[in-house]
């Protein structure tokens, strides 16, 4: 199957070793992993800010870089959902609409199509997993703690086959941690709070690592970290998963 590997800016411009574990990762896997150049920005950042009206640019990249593969992979889960919920072309829509179909967060990728349940390797440290909100509760990669239903986590079950490595659980499973995009930058107090309070429950539980399938939410809660000078570091879910051996 051909992979078009999708970046989100963050990640390309701050974390590019995300991206390359990301890619690494999947070629263990099997795929055929290609990154389209001219990739950019898919627009969320001025969809979330009410600018919607000014994605049709990114919309139309988007489809031009991607529209050839099969599946569209994203390690994150807020760019996915964009996607999902926002990709159109009045020019395309039904390529648009096929297209919607084919995003798939990391995680997601590798439990549901792959059918991934196991990946060997040793990451010796004690872990704290944080669920960000478009990924629990836009893309359903975990189960809600309000909800009356069996618990399921897909990057906790990938996590749990890691060899030493411990995943804490969490007394607030799936609290925000404030990022949440311009979020951040239009309230930031209430934003950095909302960090501090998360990693608080993180503290609690004496982990070393924080990892999760955002990196912008990693990116809030390092900056947080850093400045309250704390051993705890941040690491994508990719890093760990890709320093493992897969095992299908």
């Amino acid at each position: 199957m051909k992979i078009g590997l999708f970046i989100p800016c963050y990640v390309d411009q701050f974390y590019p070793k995300v991206g390359i574990a990301t890619y690494e990762l999947l070629i263990k896997l099997g795929c055929d992993v290609r990154f389209p150049m001219k990739q950019t920005c898919c627009g969320q950042p001025m969809a979330n800010s009410g600018y919607a009206h000014l994605t049709k640019g990114c919309d139309a990249n988007f489809i031009a870089n991607f529209s050839e593969f099969d599946y569209i992979v994203c390690p994150s889960g807020s760019c996915v959902l964009h996607v999902k919920d926002h990709l159109h072309d009045e020019k395309q829509e039904e390529l648009a609409a096929e297209m919607r179909k084919k995003v798939f967060e990391l995680t997601e990728f590798i439990t549901d199509v792959l059918k991934v349940d196991h990946i060997e390797g040793n990451f010796p440290h004690k872990v704290g997993m944080h669920q960000s909100c478009h990924g629990q509760r836009g893309l359903k990669l975990s189960q809600m703690t309000e909800l009356n239903a069996p618990f399921f986590s897909k990057p906790g079950q990938l996590l749990n086959k890691i060899e030493g490595l411990e995943l804490v659980s969490l007394s607030r499973k799936d609290e925000c941690c404030g990022f949440g995009g311009t979020f951040c930058v239009t309230e930031e107090a209430v934003s950095v709070k909302m960090g501090l309070d998360r990693i608080k429950d993180h503290e609690k539980h004496d982990v070393d690592y924080i990892t999760g399938g955002d990196m912008s939410c990693l990116m809030h809660l390092e900056g947080i970290l850093k400045r309250q000078k704390s051993h705890i570091k941040t690491i994508h879910i990719a890093e760990i998963l890709n320093s493992s051996t897969i095992k299908i």
